[in-house]
């Protein structure tokens, strides 16, 4: 049985539907990631999960137990929220211990619950301290603390990471991932941040306009989109527009370069117009070697990102990124010169819309 079951859940508010039938379900331990723009959903539906939102329909099971109908204090959830929410009259130990002496736990029993969870998120001796004496990321911690204190049997987090400057937000939810390991806790995470959904989660839900466009772990989505959308969204990507050759065959015209697309569908008619994606690291110079393609074009654009350049050709009517690493022992190649690119033809996709 899995451990949190959501089964066609809907929110509507009057006659705009936010939240369109969706199920998923998910085992004891897993990090999962509720991954989408702004807009579609994703915290809607852990709101639903935390008790803050009543669903217009479907229902909700944690470990067995339908949690659809109860309060928010009843259903034994911790949640970190976007803004801090800290208490600014409180010491951090009294935000952390906070939930506990709500639920009636012994002060002696209180203060040993806070410093264990002031040595877990790094923060020992800070007991004492107020809110508006740390730092965002501190504060963040502390939030976390607080939610995890009253030993709950499974974590919510609304982006919590989206306040925070880049170095300490990747900083930070490796040590969210690290701690929810080490307690072993179901965590649900939303977030927009496709990179945050990759890096720490054991499967993501890519949310879209209220429906769910792709579950999977995040190899999958990030190397086997279903749609577009999904393609697009999680990661750079490369679209091109070419036309079936010869079906049978498997070739299409790129700009009038005929290739070979492996993953062609059978359905294909020759004349139509189809769309080829691809990644920009899949792509290389030259180096061509035993069944890969080739495309020729002119160098348009070239971006230094540090330890990659971001090359941009122009085939035609079609223009590609390209991603390559950084080499201090040759120089990038110069703008308006003309270039080779090579890959596989098991990496273009054609994808649904």
């Amino acid at each position: 049985m899995a451990f949190l079951d959501v089964s066609n859940l809907t929110k509507s508010y009057g006659a705009n539907t936010v939240v369109k039938g969706v199920s998923f379900a998910f085992d004891k331990g897993e990090f999962i990631s509720l991954l989408g723009p702004s807009g579609c959903g994703k915290t809607t539906i852990l709101r639903m999960i935390a008790g803050f939102e009543t669903p217009s329909s479907g229902t909700i099971m944690v470990d067995g137990q339908d949690i659809t109908g109860l309060k928010p204090n009843q259903r034994k959830l911790g949640m970190v929220f976007q803004a801090y929410a800290l208490f600014p009259n409180l010491n951090v130990g009294d935000n952390i211990g906070f939930g506990l002496k709500i639920s009636g736990v012994p002060a002696e029993e209180r203060r040993a619950r806070v410093a264990d969870m002031l040595k877990l998120i790094g923060l020992p001796g800070f007991e004492k301290r107020y809110p508006y004496e740390m730092s965002g990321g501190q504060q963040q911690r502390v939030a976390l603390a607080r939610a995890i204190a009253p030993r709950p049997r499974m974590l919510l987090l609304d982006e919590p990471l989206s306040a925070l400057d880049a170095k300490i937000r990747v900083s930070l939810r490796e040590e969210i991932r690290a701690i929810q390991r080490e307690l072993g806790i179901t965590t649900v995470f939303v977030t927009h941040d496709q990179e945050e959904a990759l890096s720490i989660s054991d499967r993501i839900v890519v949310m879209n306009a209220g429906n769910i466009e792709q579950l999977g772990a995040p190899h999958d989505i990030y190397n086997m989109p279903r749609t577009r959308f999904v393609a697009t969204f999680v990661g750079q990507l490369n679209n091109l527009d070419a036309t079936v050759v010869d079906p049978a065959a498997q070739t299409v015209s790129l700009d009038g370069q005929v290739i070979t697309v492996p993953n062609l569908p059978a359905s294909s008619t020759a004349g139509a117009a189809i769309v080829l994606t691809v990644r920009p690291e899949v792509l290389s110079i030259g180096q061509r070697q035993g069944n890969e393609l080739a495309l020729h074009g002119t160098v348009e654009d070239v971006t230094f990102l540090g330890s990659v350049i971001r090359i941009r050709v122009a085939l035609g009517r079609n223009v590609v990124s390209l991603d390559t690493f950084n080499d201090q022992r040759a120089a990038p190649p110069q703008r308006g010169a003309p270039i080779e690119i090579t890959l596989a033809g098991k990496d273009l996709l054609v994808l649904a819309n």
